[in-house]
Formats: structure tokens, C-alpha cells, sequence
């Protein structure tokens, strides 16, 4: 894992510094394996977010705000009876593990001063919160792990707190010295074979990570595959960074270094430059490594949880959708059909000038076609137990009902595309889903809109959220709508007159509301509102997105229309392109008001 001990000691020395002095004012356990600390510091409050998840075990500062469940779990509240309202006195690691310990002073329930200590282990599968008093008696945990899940360590209440064993034949990298490299090295050599450098790193020592043992073979030989007889040098370029490596690390002289793919989406993070992809990818330097960590884990973790949690009512919502296309496929058909129906009338017409030659039980009529251009002749199939009278009624009322059918299929495929598309834009709101209201909100959507049942036993309690809420740079209130009933709400109801409607042209999106006076908003606050309006659609993940805007008078909703279908006039349009950075700063202002 990239969180490796080094990297989790940058992080705890970043941690430190913030939290040392602060008082635990909030404690939350949104998921499973996530705690969340609200503290309050001399300088104003932060949030220490910590997660023991097998796949995002970290610690850091977030900026992310979390739902809490309708019930918090029980060692959640067993955390804020020991722990709200005490003080942070220290951070420690100890030596080359991933593991924290927050020391804490604390008041029991008679209010007498306690020692107490909060430790994270962030070690595989296996990672925990445990909670211990002064006498390292362990109160509580996370997960508690008895003798059948493993055969080395029990952490269960009311034992001693043991932590982690080391991990056998792995050396301290810090703790490395350079007299002992030349036999480290010949022994790696003798025992390697043919396996790369980096393979006997990462094997060799504890503390380190893949990514840190490729690149420390990319800084000697630039090439992360090199094996030992290749090398050349017995060992010494190697050397030389390991131990500039480690140096550095000994003395926390750390730098946050993001690593990103080629659509831009987090890949890697390190604790030093990461310089092995020679370009191929983007190496950036970050802010701070809680910041770093945030964007990493607890963006990408968070949507994935919900969207995992949404995908129930996507299915629901993808079945209906595919039941409409298969039936508008039919009904399409159906109406090419009704394209002949002037054979019909004619075969009747042609019928009807022709009883004299007729008689019952005839079974085809040939006669001359005075619709053809050519004048060539036609032959009519009859049918032998109907007089030719009736023969000529049975294609006047088969071009009758082609005739209706036309009228009342085409209204029927109308009917069926505005469901299509309105299915179509419900699918595109949960995409963009932030939290668990938002689904809760789409599923009361979909309730009032009869695609789902409602649940009268267990009726849904969860409170409507807002529109999500911004401040153009210069001043200007922005809001958009999270789905398709907060869409008609901010649209036909909350804005005003004066203020401007925003919204993706010809493509699913957020209604976007820019509020101003009716001497209208600067241009920059126009783009930045069309930036977001861009940012929450459909071409998300595009470049240049069309966006259609106009004062909000000038938008209605047709007649028993979907929510969210609205149709505007006095529009122009603008192009843009969505920067979620420009979008979590203009969002990141009403936060913190």
C-alpha cells in the first residue's frame, strides 16, 4: 500500500502539529470502519478522519462532511462517553510500524482526570481503532479479534494491549547502517536469483512500499526491473539512494507527490518525488498530505460507497428504462406498418368498382389499378366465405384502424421518449449522488413518479437536503439542484425574476440558479455559474460543454410534464469547460461560512 510506516510517519508529524492541544467536540462513525473526530483548536476547528477499511486504511484531516446513520454504532457511542471532551497531548509511532497512538487526557464519569490512549493500526486486514485507559487495558475496539482469526495476537476488552508483532526477517530502514549494507547486499545476491532489485527491497525491508522500492531502483539504474547481474556495481548506486532515502526520512523531511493517470484521476501518492514514469505521467506536488489523502481516498472511497449503495435504484430504474426502449422499438414498428395503410383504401375503392364482375367465393381479384401511374393492373386477395361487399368493408375498416392506430401510436411513442429521457436523466442524477440523502431524495422522486413502491411500514424519516450552494468570485449566491424535484423546486418556485437559469444544452444536468438584482450578474460569475452547470451534467468528464442560460421568467414546465422537463425561450448560450478544482472552491466558500 502506498501508506507505508514512512509515509504514515509524514503524515502523523502533519497530524501532530494541527491536533496537539485540540478537545474532541464530535465523534461520528459514518461507515463500518470510519471514525470521524471534530476538534476544537486554539486556532479554530478541524476534523481528524480516521479509516481502518481493508482497501483506504489512513489518518488524516479532512474537509469532507459525512451523514451520520439514523443509529450510531456501538462502539461509536462508547467513544464519546470516554472521549468528548478530551484533549489531544500527543501523537506517537512507534518505530518503522503503521501504527499511531493519540494520547488523551480525559475525564471519567465523575469527572476525575484519566489517561488515555486511541491507537490505529493500519496493518492489512487486520487494522483496528483501539481504545485503552492508563494501564494499557484495552476498553474496546474496533474489530475484535479473537484466537480463531489469528494464531499470534488476541485484542479483545478487557485484556492487555500488545501491539503488533514484527514482521519477521524485515529490517528497520531508518534503522539500517551502512557498515552492515556490503553483507545485507551479498546475501540478497546469493539469495535472489534472477528476481528484480525491487523485489528484494520491498522483501527485505518493513517500512516500505512498492512504489518507493521501484523508485529507489529507477533513482540508481533508471530501470525498475534491473536484476542483480545487471547492476554492475556490487550494490553501491543503490546504496548511495537507500541511504539518502532513509536520511531524509530520519530527519521528517517530507513532501506530499500525487502521481495521476492520463484522464487526471489520482493514481499514486508518495512521500518523495516519484520521478520512475519519466514523464508518462503526471507528477505533481500537493499542499499537504491530508490534503493529498483526502483527494486520493476520501473523495473516490466516498462516491464508490454510495454509488454501491445506489445501485439498487439504478437497477430499478435501468429495468424500467429497458422495458420502455423494448417497448417503443415495438410500437415503432407498429407505426411503419400504418405507413401503407392507402393500399387499404385502394384495394376497397378497386373493389367497389368491380362488383359487377365479381361473385362470392371468389379468391383474388385482378383488375385494372387506376392509382398506378402506368396503368398496369392489381390483384386483390378476397376472402372466399365474404361477398364482394364485405370484402370491400374488411379493407375500408383495415385502413380505418391504420389510420387511428398512426394517431394514437405516435402519442404513444411521444409519451414513451419523455419517459425514456426523464429515466435517462434519474440515471444521470444518481451518478452525480454526494450522500445518502441525495439517493433517498431520488428514490422519493421515484416514488412520486410511481416507478417504486412506497414502503408504508418504514416510511422514509430522512430530511430534505438543500441545493447544493456556491459563491461566484465575486460575490454572487449560485445554486443547483441535486435532482429532478429540487430542480423544479430551485427552477419554478425559489428564483426570482431577475435571476439567471442555467443548464446544459440538449443533455441531462442540474438546474443552476445564479441569483442577482435586475441589473444582472458581472461576466465572470455568468461563467462560473456555467461552469458548474457544465460540471454537473451528463458531459461531465467531456471538454467544451454548450450551456443554454436565460432569465428564470422565461422557463416553464409544460402540462403534466416529468419533473424536471422544463422548456425555456430568450435564451443564449454560452461554452465552457468543467474544472472540478474552480467548482470545489466556489463551493468551499459557502462551507466555511
Amino acid at each position: 500500500m502506498p501508506l507505508d510506516a514512512i509515509c504514515l510517519a509524514a503524515v502523523g508529524e502533519e497530524v501532530s502539529r494541527l491536533i496537539i492541544g485540540s478537545k474532541i467536540d464530535k465523534i461520528q462513525q459514518p461507515e463500518r470502519d470510519m471514525l470521524v473526530f471534530s476538534l476544537r483548536t486554539l486556532t479554530g476547528s478541524c476534523r481528524l478522519l480516521v479509516s481502518a477499511g481493508s482497501g483506504d486504511k489512513r489518518v488524516h484531516i479532512t474537509e469532507h462532511r459525512f451523514d451520520n446513520p439514523a443509529a450510531p454504532p456501538m462502539y461509536c457511542m462508547l467513544l464519546r462517553k470516554h472521549l468528548t471532551g478530551a484533549r489531544i497531548t500527543g501523537v506517537t509511532q512507534p518505530r518503522a510500524e503503521r501504527v499511531l497512538e493519540l494520547e488523551l487526557d480525559a475525564r471519567d464519569a465523575m469527572g476525575v482526570s484519566s489517561k488515555k490512549t486511541l491507537i490505529v493500526e493500519l496493518i492489512g486486514r487486520l487494522s483496528n481503532v483501539i481504545l485503552t485507559d492508563a494501564d494499557g487495558l484495552i476498553i474496546d475496539c474496533l474489530r475484535r479479534i479473537g484466537g480463531e482469526l489469528t494464531d499470534r495476537r488476541v485484542v479483545l476488552p478487557g485484556l492487555i494491549y500488545r501491539g503488533p508483532p514484527a514482521q519477521e526477517g524485515k529490517a528497520d530502514p531508518t534503522a539500517v547502517d551502512e557498515d552492515a549494507w556490503p553483507a545485507l547486499y551479498d546475501t540478497a545476491v546469493l539469495s535472489s536469483g534472477d528476481k528484480p532489485v525491487c523485489n528484494w527491497l520491498l522483501s527485505a525491508f518493513s517500512a516500505m512500499s512498492p512504489l518507493i522500492c521501484r523508485e529507489l531502483t529507477w533513482r540508481a539504474y533508471r530501470n525498475v526491473d534491473i536484476r542483480f547481474e545487471e547492476t554492475g556495481d556490487n550494490g553501491e548506486a543503490l546504496r548511495r539512494e537507500f541511504f539518502k532515502l532513509t536520511s531524509l526520512a530520519g530527519q521528517g523531511r517530507f513532501e506530499p507527490w500525487m502521481v495521476y493517470d492520463g484522464d487526471g484521476a489520482p493514481l499514486d501518492f508518495s512521500y518523495t518525488e516519484i520521478m520512475q514514469y519519466e514523464g508518462l505521467l503526471a507528477v505533481t506536488p500537493e499542499k499537504s498530505f491530508s490534503e493529498m489523502l483526502d483527494r486520493f481516498y476520501t473523495h473516490s472511497s466516498l462516491l464508490a460507497r454510495i454509488r454501491q449503495r445506489a445501485s439498487a435504484t439504478a437497477k430499478t430504474v435501468k429495468t424500467a428504462r429497458d422495458r420502455i426502449i423494448r417497448k417503443l422499438a415495438a410500437q415503432q414498428a407498429e407505426l411503419s406498418r400504418t405507413e401503407d395503410r392507402n393500399l387499404s383504401r385502394e384495394c376497397g375503392d378497386i373493389i367497389m368498382s368491380n362488383l359487377h364482375l365479381m361473385k362470392k367465393g371468389q379468391k383474388t381479384l385482378t383488375a385494372p389499378d387506376y392509382f398506378s401511374d402506368d396503368g398496369g393492373s392489381r390483384q386483390i386477395t378476397l376472402d372466399p366465405l365474404k361477398t364482394p361487399q364485405q370484402n370491400a368493408a374488411k379493407y375500408y375498416k383495415d385502413y380505418t384502424k391504420q389510420k387511428n392506430a398512426e394517431g394514437f401510436l405516435s402519442e404513444q411513442i411521444r409519451i414513451g421518449q419523455s419517459e425514456l429521457t426523464y429515466l435517462e436523466s434519474v440515471l444521470e442524477e444518481i451518478t452525480l449522488v454526494e450522500n445518502e440523502r441525495d439517493i433517498s431524495e431520488i428514490r422519493r422522486e421515484l416514488i412520486q413518479t410511481g416507478y417504486i413502491k412506497a414502503q408504508k411500514k418504514t416510511p422514509d424519516k430522512t430530511a430534505e437536503t438543500a441545493p447544493m450552494r456556491f459563491e461566484s468570485s465575486t460575490g454572487f449566491r449560485i445554486a443547483a439542484g441535486r435532482n429532478n424535484l429540487q430542480n423544479d423546486k430551485l427552477t419554478l418556485k425559489t428564483a426570482s425574476r431577475f435571476d439567471v437559469w442555467l443548464h446544459a444544452q440538449k443533455i441531462h444536468g442540474a438546474h443552476v440558479i445564479l441569483s442577482c438584482d435586475e441589473k444582472g450578474p458581472d461576466e465572470a460569475s455568468l461563467l462560473e455559474a456555467a461552469a458548474i452547470a457544465a460540471y454537473y451534467s451528463a458531459a461531465r468528464s467531456g471538454g467544451k460543454v454548450p450551456i443554454d442560460y436565460a432569465l428564470a421568467r422565461y422557463v416553464k414546465k409544460p402540462q403534466g410534464a416529468r419533473p424536471g422537463m422544463v422548456v425555456y425561450t430568450d435564451y443564449k448560450t454560452l461554452v465552457v469547460t468543467p474544472d472540478e478544482k474552480l467548482i470545489s472552491r466556489l463551493r468551499k466558500v459557502t462551507e466555511k461560512k
